[in-house]
């Protein structure tokens, strides 16, 4: 096929997503239109357009128009935003078509063999509609539905009489239509294969990662099966390289806050802690610390269980305990690596918190996680550990503690008043009958339930002198939260009232994160 030189064509710089038209692309396979770089849309005024890239052939051109059987206008556009241009348009597709949605195909696939799921070549292209076998289409589009309602995780929970599918959705959990009860061996054999475990083992707990595509935009899947007593419970953690990478600013800190953390990152050494439950969004806040980092004259290194997104310009460390390989271990070898940072995962013991501590003494910056409620409880945690407060007291800078909490979705919220026994739980009773917003139970197009999204709640404590000087003294927590809020110091639950009144979350999510102020 002979390549032409597309340059008489009128250019456009980027095709907006508007102007995609899924319908066009209903007999266009997605590998057809990848390998001949062509796309079809709709202009301005209605009538079709095709666009390839300079290396677009003509026939090409004239085979996509002979396919849709009419006139259209053929234009040229950089490669990249055709490609982009492509996945959106399947994108849209996939939540379009019903005969590729979950429940559609569920519906229609007969429980294969498994030695026929182990043999299914694995495409690993959510946006491919050559479906391999049924259930690896089924599986597929679980996938691809979960991607599109923007789920971090996927459940399939096998009981007696049925298997349930759920997605957890900004933190909760929302159930999906179930698959027949007898493909729940066809689909955890599909599962394991695209993670590689072993399909004959039922009796132990496994672990593993896929490696996924959605067009463009590159997704792990971590896998985690246990076997319960109706069968395997199957969990995948799912994790976009790209899209939730967030700086600073993304995550919803106070000014103060922001400016007071990104300060607490100029130091040349000490420790820089982040607490708070699990899901509470901390090793993200640790990956956007990082890239405030001037990485290209620092030596950066993570010891990490699991690396959830990979780092540009820094060295990532998986922690393999069966080998030996745990947070202290791998915290030695990455001390004689000549580092300037370091991000170790989660201090869980006495050895690591010893060897962090120690390390942000000779000249590291040392970020780490805890399990904490607040910020005042990481002194505690760590000197309960076996820390010389002395030690704490040297190398500590700063804690964040912190939670995640709904967003009101903006196009369907509803005004309202906070109450008399809501403002008593959140400690300001004085501000009873003060206009704030509620969800929508029944939501909106745009949103889940009223919420669309998440943001964070955070307090600091900075480890002033005076604060250094008692945990020295192994001080009680109230003591040094005294001392806290003589430097500025505002509660979690201050921070999560201020988001409550401007109408960026609800009186629910607050009290659900923080459990307001008698916690």
């Amino acid at each position: 096929m002979s390549k032409v030189a597309n340059s008489g064509f009128p250019f456009v710089e980027r095709i907006d997503e508007a102007f995609l038209d899924p319908a066009l692309v209903a007999r266009v396979p997605v590998e057809w239109a990848r390998s001949r770089q062509v796309i079809p849309f709709r202009l301005a005024d209605g009538r079709l357009g095709i666009a390839g890239s300079p290396e677009t052939a003509l026939q090409a051109y004239e085979d996509l128009s002979a396919l849709l059987e009419t006139e259209a206008e053929w234009f040229v556009t950089p490669p990249e935003a055709l490609r982009a241009a492509i996945d959106a348009c399947y994108f849209k597709r996939s939540g379009m078509d019903e005969s590729s949605a979950p429940d559609g195909l569920a519906a229609e696939v007969p429980p294969p063999l498994p030695s026929a799921i182990a043999a299914a070549p694995a495409s690993d292209d959510l946006l491919s509609a050559s479906a391999d076998a049924p259930v690896a289409r089924y599986v597929n589009a679980v996938l691809l539905e979960a991607v599109r309602q923007g789920a971090s995780d996927i459940h399939f929970e096998p009981f007696a009489d049925h298997m349930a599918v759920r997605y957890r959705i900004d933190g909760l959990l929302y159930a999906q239509r179930s698959p027949p009860r007898a493909l729940e061996e066809a689909i955890a054999a599909r599962l394991k294969v695209m993670a590689r475990l072993d399909l004959a083992e039922k009796r132990l707990a496994q672990d593993g990662v896929a490696r996924l595509r959605v067009g463009a935009s590159e997704l792990d899947v971590r896998v985690s099966t246990v076997p319960v007593a109706e069968g395997e419970r199957i969990v995948l953690r799912l994790l976009h390289r790209e899209s939730t990478r967030y700086s600073l600013h993304q995550l919803g800190m106070a000014p103060a806050v922001h400016d007071a953390f990104r300060a607490v990152l100029r130091s040349p050494h000490g420790i820089v802690l982040v607490t708070g439950p699990t899901g509470s969004g901390k090793t993200t806040t640790l990956y956007a610390a990082l890239r405030e980092l001037d990485t290209a004259h620092l030596n950066v290194l993570t010891i990490e269980d699991p690396i959830e997104y990979q780092l540009d310009g820094i060295g990532q460390i998986q922690v393999h305990p069966q080998i030996g390989l745990t947070f202290a271990e791998g915290l030695r070898h990455i001390l004689r690596q000549d580092p300037d940072v370091v991000l170790v995962g989660e201090t869980r013991d006495l050895e690591t918190a010893e060897i962090v501590t120690r390390a942000s003494l000779t000249g590291h910056l040392v970020f780490t996680t805890l399990h904490t409620n607040d910020a005042v409880g990481a002194v505690s945690r760590l000197t309960d550990m076996g820390v010389p407060p002395y030690l704490l007291a040297a190398a500590a800078r700063a804690v964040l503690a912190q939670r995640l909490v709904r967003r009101l979705c903006p196009h369907c919220r509803r005004a309202a008043r906070l109450v008399p026994d809501d403002a008593a739980l959140l400690g300001i009773p004085a501000q009873a009958g003060t206009p704030i917003h509620e969800p929508n139970p029944d939501g909106c197009p745009e949103c889940l339930g009223g919420y669309k999204g998440r943001t964070g709640i955070h307090e600091l404590l900075t480890v002033t002198p005076p604060i250094a000087e008692a945990i020295r003294q192994a001080r009680p927590a109230a003591a040094i939260l005294e001392l806290a809020a003589a430097a500025g110091y505002r509660p979690m639950l201050a921070d999560g009232v201020d988001k409550l009144l401007d109408g960026t979350t609800s009186v629910a999510e607050l009290l659900r994160a923080t459990g307001g102020i008698s916690a």
